[in-house]
């Protein structure tokens, strides 16, 4: 289903980087779009890439990963964020960008393309265990207040 026009591109500019607020608010609403530009600029200090698919003039799906050296599993690609516009899901564009890191990931040399997911995301689940990926473990998390 995905349309020959559809492109995936790298945000490196602060331009390209608001070309993917509507697809980032859909997965992180609680975001600001004023402190998008910095927020991603602050996290590319620390390894953060973000590519996104172009289809019809705006950014559709949009994936963020870090490149990561762990004792447990050697080097990897973790996948921080990836969305797809809800009028887009269905499409193949999220499956097009998997595709697109791991064969970054390959080319990298890395062993594996790691991602946690939502517990009631059961549609990105599925798309998850039909690219080869296997449930590994729970993540925990102990957020403090501010």
């Amino acid at each position: 289903m995905i349309t020959n026009t559809a492109v995936i591109r790298e945000a490196k500019t602060d331009d390209e980087i608001i070309f993917c607020w509507e697809v980032v608010e859909a997965l992180r609403p609680h975001l600001e779009k004023e402190n998008l530009i910095s927020q991603v600029k602050e996290m590319m200090k620390e390894g953060y890439r973000m590519f996104f698919v172009e289809a019809g003039g705006k950014a559709v799906c949009f994936a963020g990963f870090r490149e990561m050296y762990m004792l447990y599993c050697g080097k990897i690609i973790y996948i921080d964020d990836l969305s797809t516009l809800p009028d887009h899901r269905g499409k193949g564009y999220a499956g097009m960008l998997l595709n697109h890191i791991h064969q970054l990931a390959k080319d990298l040399g890395k062993a594996a393309v790691h991602l946690d997911s939502g517990h009631h995301r059961h549609t990105a689940h599925r798309l998850y265990l039909n690219k080869g990926y296997v449930i590994t473990s729970h993540h925990f998390a102990n957020t403090f207040t501010r």
